[in-house]
């Protein structure tokens, strides 16, 4: 078996395995009509599951089901705080819009209301938002990433990756449980399908760059928590907000897009996929 084929052989593998054990929740939560927290912590852990599958099926040259060599060392600490960083940054620009042309408006609670409910929501958010993420990011990036990047660089990597992720959502989406209700489910899907496969770039730049899987892993807890938590928390929104914001809105995908090509024209700083390490292939 060539190399190609035996990487896209486990590549295959670890997805099947993920959407298959993912729909077990995704169906809880849909029939339910709401992602609790056991649907959400079984769902978003299913990745990890598949990965560790995989390597019971496919060992390598390491001991059976070892998670060896997925990305575990921290790296530099400045790579870390700008993948926290990011999505505040991208979030933020699509909320300066809305409350700039009247979308929606900053909260008028009170600062010694605003405070502390911001404090306990970025520490709860650092914490539970970490347990989460790091269920997916040990499939997403520990193990996908790295393999799609030896088979095809940086662009090619960043968009299969991301594609993945963005239909691995798509029951919860169409379910009507995962984001708002008020706008068409196509334009749902398109919006949602863009910004997930544009911040991809970013995730995939991250991980090369750094050898690590745990910048995933803060970028997307951070990514949820102020997408999800903070910036929502923070705004009265208007009629259209839900047109505009979150996941699924048009001004999110556009700051997403940006970022894209920002990380894209930062390519060239990654090692040459062929000479990237990615032990226990």
């Amino acid at each position: 078996m060539t190399d190609a084929r035996s990487t896209w052989t486990r590549i295959a593998l670890f997805v099947a395995v993920t959407y298959a054990f993912s729909a077990i929740f995704m169906h809880m939560a849909i029939s339910g009509g709401e992602v609790t927290v056991v649907a959400a912590l079984g769902g978003m852990w299913s990745p990890f599951l598949g990965v560790l599958v995989t390597r019971l099926v496919f060992p390598d040259v390491r001991r059976r089901g070892s998670l060896a060599g997925l990305g575990w060392g921290w790296g530099r600490t400045s790579t870390q705080l700008w993948s926290y960083a990011l999505p505040i940054l991208y979030v933020g620009a699509t909320y300066v819009v809305v409350w700039t042309f009247g979308y929606g408006s900053l909260t008028d609670s009170p600062g010694s209301e605003v405070i502390p409910w911001l404090l306990k929501s970025l520490v709860s958010g650092l914490i539970f938002g970490t347990i989460f993420a790091f269920g997916e990011e040990v499939g997403w990036q520990g193990f996908l990433v790295p393999r799609l990047y030896r088979l095809y660089g940086f662009t090619r990597a960043s968009l299969l990756r991301g594609i993945i992720w963005s239909v691995w959502h798509y029951p919860l989406l169409l379910g009507g449980v995962y984001g708002p209700t008020d706008t068409p489910a196509w334009y749902r899907l398109v919006c949602f399908t863009i910004t997930m496969t544009a911040i991809s770039f970013a995730f995939t730049w991250f991980r090369i760059r750094s050898g690590s899987l745990w910048t995933g892993v803060i970028m997307h807890a951070a990514h949820n928590k102020y997408i999800q938590g903070v910036f929502p928390g923070l705004t009265r929104e208007g009629e259209h907000a839900s047109w505009l914001t979150d996941e699924m809105g048009i001004l999110t995908a556009v700051a997403a897009v940006v970022v894209a090509v920002v990380f894209w024209l930062k390519r060239h700083e990654l090692r040459a996929p062929r000479k990237t390490r990615t032990p226990g292939d």
